[in-house]
This record gives C-alpha cells, sequence and structure tokens, in this order.
C-alpha cells in the first residue's frame, strides 16, 4: 500500500497533464470541425416542416407504432412487431411529453426497467434483476460507443448526460444481448440512438428553473452545407438540489453539470455515409462529509457505412473515450479508452440473412488510491478482441424465422468467452408473433473483482472468472385491433459463478476476498400493453413480475446470500396517460408503484409525475412539470443508515424553436 501510494504522488502531475491534453485533443477537433463546417453552411429548414414532422411522429397510430424499425436485436433494421425479444422503444416524442430532464428519467418510460433514484445524482438502473449501485449485468451504448466503466463493469449514469432533444429513439431489451453486443450484456440492452445532423436543422433554445431541478438552459444550432452535409452543436447546463436525509436534514449532494457537443454528417452516393460526433462535459457532485467530487470527460466517434451490391451493407467505426474522476477522501481516476468495430451484413443464399463483425479495444485505466482503498495494481492497461456471426434463416414459408449466432471473446482477463443464441420468430399473421430464444452470456471481470484492495476487510480475487447466464425466454405479442396492442414475455435464467464475499476464517466475518462462490435462478414476467382511446387521448401500462434465489456453492464460505448483488423488488407496474386537451394544451401523467426491497428494507411506494403544455404556435412551448406529487419524500434506494429521500419537485421551462 506505501509502495502504491508513493507511485500515485509521484504520477499526479505527469496524470494531470495527460488529461489536460486529452480534453484539449476532443475539444480542438471539434472546434476545427466546427470551423470547416461553418465556413459553407446554408440557411436552415423552416420551422413549420420540422413542426410537421414532429406532429406526424405523435400521431403515429398504435399499428405503425409495431411497424417501427429497430437494430438492437440483429444489428440491422427490422420491424418491432416482429423482433424475437422482449423490446420496448422509447420514441422522443415520449421523452419530450414525460417532462424528464435526464437519461435516468427518461428511462423511467420502459416497463421492462428498473429505474431507481439513489441520490440527487446517483441511480441503480438495471432489467431482470441484480440492481445496485454499482449494477454490471445491463450493457449501454449511445450511438453505437458503449458507456463501459472497467472499475465495475457498469456505467457511471450521472455523466450520460445526452441532449434529450436530439434522442431519436432509447431501445430497450431486457434479457441477454451477448451474442451481438458481447460480454455485459447479461440481463439487457440500452441502445440510445441520436438522430441524424439533418433532422435537428434550425434553432433551439430552452430555459427552466423550479425547486429541486433549480435551473437549466440548453441551445442547439443546426446547418447545412450543401446538399450532402449537415452539422449541429449544443450547449446545456444545469444545477439540481441536494436530496434529504430520514432526518429531513439536507444531504448535501447537490449536483451541477456543463456540456457541448458537434455531430456532423456527410452523405453521397459514391462514398456513403460518414459521421462525426464529439462531446465535452465538467461538473461537480456533492458529498455529505468530504468536498465535491469532481468530473470531466469527452468523446469523439466517427463512423462510415456504404451500401454494397446486393442489399450488403459495411460499417467501419471508431471513438476514443476519456474520463476523469477525483473523490476527495476515496479515489480517483482516469479511463481512456480506444475502440475500432468493423461490421458487414449481406444477403445470403435461400433468404439468409447474415450479419458479422470484429472489434477491438483497448483501456488505460488508472486510479489514484487512498489509505482507507486501492486498487492494487494502480494502473493497467487491457485489451479485448471480439468477433462475431449471426445468420437469420426462413424455415417455413416466412413465417418462421430461425437466428442462430455467436459471439467470441478473447480479454486479458479470462481468456475466451462464448456466448451463442438461437432465436425462433413464429409470424402466425400480420398482427401476432410468438418468439423463443435460448442464450448464453457472461459477465467479465471488472477492476473491483481482481484488483480492489481495503485494508483488513476485502482483497479482489487473482482467480476471479467470468459470472454466467444462461437463459430461457418466451414471448408473445399482438395487435389486437388498430386501437390495442399486447406484450408478453417469460423467462427462466440460470447464473453460475456469481460474485460471492468468500471468508479467509469461516468463524470470523472479515477479512473477505471475492470469489465466484454463488449461484441461482431467476424467473419472472413482463407485460406491456397500449390503448388508443382517440386520436387525442393515449394510455401505456405496464407491469413485472420478478424472483431471484441466490445460494453459496457446497464449498463457499460466502455469508451475504446474495445480499449485495441484488436489490430488487418482486413487482413494479406503471400507467401513463397522454392526453392532448384541445389543440394547444397537452397534459401526461405518469404513476408508477414499486414494491419492498426486501433486503434493503425500503418500503413499498406509489407517486405520480405530471407535465402540463402550452403550445399555442409550433416553435413556442411553455411547460410545467410536477415529480413525485403524491409524497413529499421517499427512498427508493439503499440501505436505511445511508438512505436518501427524494422530495418532490415542480419546474417550469420555456422552448423556442426557429
Amino acid at each position: 500500500m506505501e509502495r502504491c501510494g508513493k507511485l500515485a504522488s509521484c504520477t499526479t502531475r505527469r496524470r494531470a497533464s495527460c488529461e489536460r491534453r486529452a480534453l484539449g485533443f476532443v475539444l480542438a477537433t471539434s472546434l476545427l470541425t466546427w470551423a470547416c463546417l461553418l465556413a459553407g453552411c446554408a440557411v436552415p429548414a423552416n420551422a413549420d416542416e420540422r413542426a410537421l414532422s414532429a406532429k406526424a411522429i405523435k400521431e403515429l397510430s398504435l399499428e405503425e407504432l409495431l411497424d417501427m424499425e429497430v437494430t438492437s436485436v440483429s444489428k440491422r433494421p427490422e420491424r418491432l412487431s416482429n423482433a424475437a425479444a422482449s423490446i420496448q422503444v422509447i420514441t422522443a416524442e415520449d421523452i419530450r411529453r414525460s417532462g424528464a430532464r435526464s437519461v435516468p428519467e427518461a428511462l423511467r418510460l420502459a416497463p421492462n426497467l428498473e429505474v431507481a433514484r439513489i441520490n440527487a445524482h446517483d441511480w441503480a438502473i438495471s432489467a431482470r434483476g441484480f440492481s445496485a449501485r454499482t449494477a454490471n449485468k445491463l450493457l449501454v451504448l449511445i450511438d453505437g460507443r458503449t458507456v463501459y466503466t472497467p472499475l465495475f463493469a457498469g456505467v457511471f449514469w450521472e455523466v450520460q448526460d445526452v441532449l434529450l432533444e436530439d434522442i431519436e429513439r432509447i431501445e430497450v431489451i431486457s434479457g441477454p444481448g451477448a451474442t451481438l453486443w458481447g460480454a455485459n450484456a447479461v440481463n439487457g440492452v440500452i441502445n440510445v440512438v441520436t438522430k441524424s445532423a439533418g433532422s435537428t436543422q434550425g434553432t433551439l433554445i430552452s430555459a427552466g428553473a423550479g425547486t429541486e431541478l433549480e435551473n437549466f438552459a440548453r441551445i442547439r444550432h443546426g446547418g447545412a452545407r450543401g446538399d450532402d452535409a449537415h452539422f449541429r452543436f449544443y450547449a446545456k447546463g444545469f444545477q439540481r438540489d441536494s436530496t434529504e436525509l430520514a432526518s429531513a436534514a439536507s444531504a448535501r449532494d447537490e449536483w451541477h453539470m456543463g456540456q457541448a457537443g458537434f455531430r456532423a454528417d456527410w452523405s453521397t452516393a459514391a462514398y456513403g455515409l460518414v459521421t462525426v460526433q464529439s462531446d465535452v462535459y465538467e461538473g461537480e457532485l456533492g458529498q455529505l462529509a468530504q468536498d465535491d467530487v469532481s468530473l470531466s470527460g469527452g468523446n469523439i466517434l466517427g463512423r462510415w457505412s456504404r451500401q454494397l451490391a446486393e442489399g450488403s451493407e459495411l460499417q467501419i467505426q471508431m471513438y476514443y473515450d476519456y474520463t476523469y474522476r477525483r473523490i476527495p477522501g476515496s479515489i480517483g481516476e482516469v479511463l481512456h479508452t480506444y475502440d475500432v468495430d468493423v461490421q458487414h451484413q449481406l444477403q445470403a443464399f435461400s433468404g439468409h440473412h447474415i450479419v458479422w463483425g470484429l472489434g477491438y479495444r483497448v483501456i488505460d485505466d488508472a486510479v489514484r488510491n487512498a489509505p482507507g482503498i486501492a486498487f492494487l495494481p494502480a494502473k493497467v492497461s487491457r485489451q479485448w478482441f471480439t468477433g462475431f456471426i449471426q445468420d437469420e434463416m426462413p424455415v417455413l414459408d416466412e413465417k418462421l424465422y430461425l437466428t442462430i449466432g455467436t459471439k467470441v471473446e478473447h480479454n486479458d482477463y479470462t481468456g475466451f468467452e462464448f456466448q451463442p443464441s438461437l432465436r425462433l420468430a413464429w409470424l402466425l399473421n400480420e398482427n401476432h408473433t410468438l418468439w423463443s430464444a435460448i442464450s448464453r452470456a457472461v459477465r467479465t471481470p471488472s477492476r473491483i473483482d481482481q484488483d480492489l484492495f481495503v485494508p483488513h476487510a476485502i482483497a479482489g480475487g487473482a482467480g476471479f472468472e467470468s459470472e454466467t447466464l444462461l437463459s430461457y425466454e418466451l414471448g408473445y405479442r399482438v395487435q389486437a385491433q388498430r386501437r390495442f396492442s399486447l406484450s408478453a414475455a417469460a423467462f427462466y435464467n440460470d447464473y453460475d459463478d456469481l460474485r460471492s464475499l468468500e471468508r479467509i476464517d469461516p468463524g470470523v466475518p472479515f477479512p473477505v476476498s471475492i470469489g465466484n462462490g454463488l449461484e441461482g435462478e431467476s424467473y419472472g414476467v413482463e407485460l406491456s400493453a397500449d390503448l388508443s382511446i382517440n386520436r387525442a387521448w393515449k394510455v401505456r401500462a405496464g407491469y413485472t413480475g420478478l424472483r431471484i434465489d441466490l445460494r453459496p456453492k457446497p464449498a463457499s464460505t460466502d455469508a451475504s446470500g446474495g445480499s449485495n448483488e441484488s436489490h430488487d423488488p418482486e413487482e413494479f407496474w406503471s400507467v401513463r396517460s397522454v392526453h392532448d386537451v384541445g389543440n394547444d394544451w397537452h397534459l401526461d401523467l405518469l404513476y408508477r408503484h414499486v414494491s419492498r426491497i426486501a433486503n434493503q428494507d425500503v418500503p413499498a411506494y406509489g407517486d405520480l409525475d405530471a407535465r402540463l403544455a402550452w403550445q399555442p404556435a409550433a416553435h413556442v412551448e411553455a411547460s410545467l412539470t410536477a415529480q413525485n406529487l403524491l409524497n413529499h419524500s421517499h427512498a427508493e434506494f439503499g440501505a436505511p443508515d445511508t438512505r436518501r429521500r427524494i422530495e418532490r419537485g415542480l419546474y417550469g421551462e420555456i422552448t423556442l424553436r426557429f
């Protein structure tokens, strides 16, 4: 530990210099691209055309929504109604009308996700269980960029601050997606897809203020250079108030962030489509008894795709991601991620549709250790090599489709991993789809699993292996009539080699080492239904029931029984109403109910969010959003001694488009 501390001290100045250079590189690249584009930008599309497009999306019938194309299930466009997976889609209009002001808040609209707010800036988000502050079985992508921290194989949600008006849709898959997306797509995949630069022309300005979300503002401008090149840039910032302790005192966990970025798209028949996009951010998170946590980072992504002969398509994507985090009283981290991915899809013989690809990723992760917690070694460099292939083939007269594939991955922790799947979709008729799937997925080790060291308490397991899942799914999707649709899925998951805390001395609680001593099962159902009462009023309801049984293996000395890995309610459900009250007024309500989280003793709760909006013209909107209307404050997650209470909030907003 002493040697590690000296090493961290010696390299502090060098790390700071690297951080400035990395962030400067991303920002300089952004400014250079904008200088080139702005030199020849054209007049943006008029506001009436954009308003007409938004209105068309809003008024899609349920039948048209089921015809929407999704890409997360097969890595190629396919009809939502035919997808052989439990998938929900959150549209741009859903997000706008919900009043959500962050990605986690928008994810509450997916009935197959557990979304719990921990404090002012932290969230526990999972699918099919294993919810935790450091949830590690859900893969999250933003425009093909994996937002992943190797510290715990999960997501720091507070820095995934996408401009919500730029989101085209969020595809949420509950169930394994590892055959296409790789390790950590164990219980689900969230794929945030943003709009092309061409569909965000003109200028948007929005600002607001309130009680919990104290103030926020954002601006976006899009333009064009000729007919082939489009661009947009944006800037945004906000400040959020603290949550409260059980005593009603302030938890001092206030949160403020600023972020800016751009996207540019060039499209020509000769060269295909080129996309370049980038973001930079900086912010601070409050802590109760320490100085604020400092955050900064940036990313830049480039993608080239081209249609080839006979319906095939080639895509090459590269990105760089930089993250800096300093936690006073604890660790700090500087993370560099480099990723390249090649994908090819083609129509083969006898109706076979084949998708295959190769990928390479390297991370450089440097941790500044603290006296009470460390990662040993403090600095690591890790590599991943991946390849996948999937074939969708017709089996019976274009009614029965079989999809089979596998992902092969090599990582520096466990070597080769194989993640195959088999999916079957039976199109009973144009309104009914029955599907089933069998999949294997793994959660590969993170730095916590092998490198964590807390003196006299916890040590990482040098031999920690990947956690494994064998999943069985059955689903049904129906468009009963033009105004009603229903989706149902049942699943059974068999887990092995789950993370455990193995006692060094079985008779003494500590110290412990991290091992693979747990196994277990989970099973449940997911239901969602959409009802269009009339063109002005739509209702969506969703229900998830879940049971998880974890236990130590016969040779394990773990005494936790998995209580550190899974903090899940046994059921949660929601009802959402979207109502146009006249031509200019819109009223949207979301009621959600979450049952008790037993191993944290978090009481069951129900709460209501409401948004009232007035749109007197296509380019002007004023809205008032109330969150958690039914309770002054309530807890959603956490142990009793550290739990935060989420307070009722109210904020107003004005948005202009021109």
